[in-house]
C-alpha cells in the first residue's frame, strides 16, 4: 500500500489528473455562483491545489512533474489561438485604427507600471525583468522573462497573479468607469490579463 501511495505521489499523471480536476471544480463554481468574480475558474483550480499540496506535504517540485506536462502544451495553445483570431479578422480590420493605438499604450502602461512599482519599492533589476512581461499570456511571458534576465518560475506566478487579478476586479473597474462596448472591455482585459481577463470578458459577454 505505502508503495502505491509514493508512486501516486510521484506520478505526473496524478498531478495532470488534480489539476484538471481542480479546474474543472472551478468551472462548476463559476456556474453555481452565476459568474460570482471571485468564482474564476483559475482563481479556484490554484487554490484548490495549493491546499491540497500544503495538506499532504508535497513539494512544488514533485507537483511540477506533472503540471510541467501542462506547461508544455500551452505554448502550442497558445499558437493556436490564431486560427479564432483569423476567423475574426474582418472585426479586427474594422478597428485597425484604434487597435494600433491601443495595443502599444496597453503594453507601455503595463511594463511601465509594473517596473516603476518594483523601483518605488526597492526591487532589484532582476525582478524588475521578472515581473515586466506578466500581462503577457504565460508562455510568451516565461520567454520574455528568460530572454532579459528574469526569473522564468517567478514571472508564471506574477502572469497567473496578473489574470486572476484581472479577471477578478476588471469588469468592476470598467463598469466603475462607464465601459460598455464589449469590444473595449475585451480588449482592455486582454491587454492587462491576458487570456485569464479575455475568458472573463468572453464569459460575461
Amino acid at each position: 500500500m505505502t508503495e502505491a501511495l509514493d508512486w501516486l505521489r510521484d506520478s505526473p499523471l496524478t498531478w495532470i489528473f488534480v489539476t484538471l480536476l481542480a479546474y474543472r471544480a472551478g468551472v462548476w463554481a463559476r456556474d453555481r455562483s452565476g459568474g460570482h468574480p471571485l468564482a474564476q475558474p483559475v482563481l479556484v483550480a490554484a487554490g484548490l491545489v495549493i491546499v491540497l499540496l500544503l495538506v499532504l506535504g508535497i513539494n512544488y517540485d514533485t507537483y511540477m512533474s506533472g503540471g510541467a506536462l501542462i506547461h508544455l502544451v500551452l505554448g502550442p495553445a497558445t499558437v493556436a489561438l490564431a486560427v479564432p483570431l483569423h476567423r475574426q479578422a474582418h472585426h479586427l480590420r474594422e478597428m485597425a485604427v484604434p487597435l494600433a493605438i491601443a495595443l502599444p499604450a496597453g503594453a507601455l502602461v503595463s511594463i511601465g507600471s509594473a517596473i516603476l512599482t518594483v523601483r518605488a519599492l526597492g526591487g532589484s533589476e532582476a525582478l524588475e525583468h521578472t515581473i515586466a512581461p506578466k500581462s503577457a499570456t504565460t508562455p510568451v511571458a516565461i520567454a520574455v522573462a528568460e530572454g532579459i534576465g528574469g526569473v522564468p518560475a517567478l514571472v508564471a506566478a506574477f502572469t497567473m497573479l496578473a489574470g486572476m487579478l484581472g479577471a477578478v476586479f476588471g469588469p468592476w473597474l470598467l463598469d466603475r468607469m462607464g465601459v460598455q462596448d464589449r469590444r473595449i472591455r475585451g480588449l482592455a482585459m486582454g491587454a492587462s490579463s491576458h487570456g485569464v481577463g479575455t475568458s472573463r470578458s468572453l464569459h460575461d459577454s
